[in-house]
């Protein structure tokens, strides 16, 4: 039986024809019967695909075939499963964009992108030098969250700082309110799902007085593969497809609670109100709901 799988990627490099990156892109992807998500820019590449494990295959071949992509580093995972057609479950089409970032954060003008990457970014930290450092400056070392607030509450770093953030672009008002100031003096480590979010929060943290900046290099997802649940990660891993999360052993904990009965869950829902895209963390026996703000104004 074919293997359905999905793959995570991104690669910052300067781009001069992005509309013709978007066509060839967009054409291999149908071609090979994908599913998912690309997004491109003057400053790279990102996107999440799903589908048959031998046509994703091809997909990385044919895409790291052109010179300024051939040192993508591509994150598997298990994917749902597969339609008759082959196609995968976990997405409901694909998408192929041109953006002007390639992750929102609502600031193009401040990044600075070129053959090796992005420039002025935090220091890369592999899972493993990541607990070396934790070992050697202990409770010095401050996790920062890169995600949104809502991926934050089914799993996150322990002790971490999580800013209240509904969206990436939330972040750069975030930092410029003064709120982690006092972290500015301690190795803070910023961390998100595959690493691209923190390449650029890393470099506006940089670039805003934080002395000590790092990143974890390949994100939550490669130090999920090296250390599961056994390291300094509790909880699941939430995912922007129809998967919802994941866990990287039969051992996560469930951090989340619900906000309709207060139980342990990892599950998150879209608020019931048709003009809203608020997402709820709830428990399978509470369901879908209003969130609060709508249920007020109802009232």
């Amino acid at each position: 039986m074919p293997l359905a799988k999905i793959l995570l990627f991104y690669v910052f490099t300067p781009l001069a024809d992005p509309d013709a990156v978007r066509l060839w892109q967009r054409d291999l992807a149908e071609s090979l019967g994908l599913r998912g998500r690309i997004l491109i820019s003057k400053d790279g590449l990102n996107g999440t695909l799903g589908g048959e494990m031998g046509a994703l295959k091809r997909y990385v071949r044919k895409t790291r075939d052109y010179p300024a992509f051939k040192a993508i580093d591509f994150k598997w995972s298990e994917g749902t499963g597969l339609d008759d057609e082959g196609r995968s479950l976990d997405f409901p089409r694909l998408s192929v964009k041109v953006r002007d970032e390639i992750v929102s954060f609502g600031a193009p003008g401040e990044l600075r992108v070129d053959g090796a990457g992005v420039v002025g970014g935090g220091t890369r930290l592999s899972p493993d030098a990541l607990h070396q450092l934790v070992a050697e400056r202990g409770d010095e070392v401050v996790f920062f969250d890169g995600r949104n607030a809502l991926e934050a509450a089914i799993g996150r770093f322990r002790g971490a700082v999580v800013p209240d953030v509904e969206t990436t672009r939330d972040f750069v008002a975030e930092l410029d309110s003064g709120r982690y100031d006092d972290l500015k003096g301690r190795p803070v480590v910023t961390y998100c799902t595959g690493g691209i979010r923190c390449e650029v929060l890393s470099s506006l943290m940089a670039s805003r007085g934080f002395g000590e900046v790092y990143q974890l290099e390949g994100g939550i997802v490669r130090y999920g593969e090296r250390f599961g649940d056994d390291g300094l990660w509790e909880g699941s891993l939430y995912v922007f497809d129809g998967r919802g999360s994941v866990d990287f052993s039969d051992h996560a904990a469930v951090i989340g609670v619900c906000e309709g009965c207060g139980g342990a869950t990892n599950q998150t829902v879209n608020c019931t109100d048709a003009a809203c895209r608020t997402q709820l963390v709830r428990c399978a026996s509470c369901g879908p709901a209003p969130c609060g703000r709508h249920a007020a104004s109802v009232a």
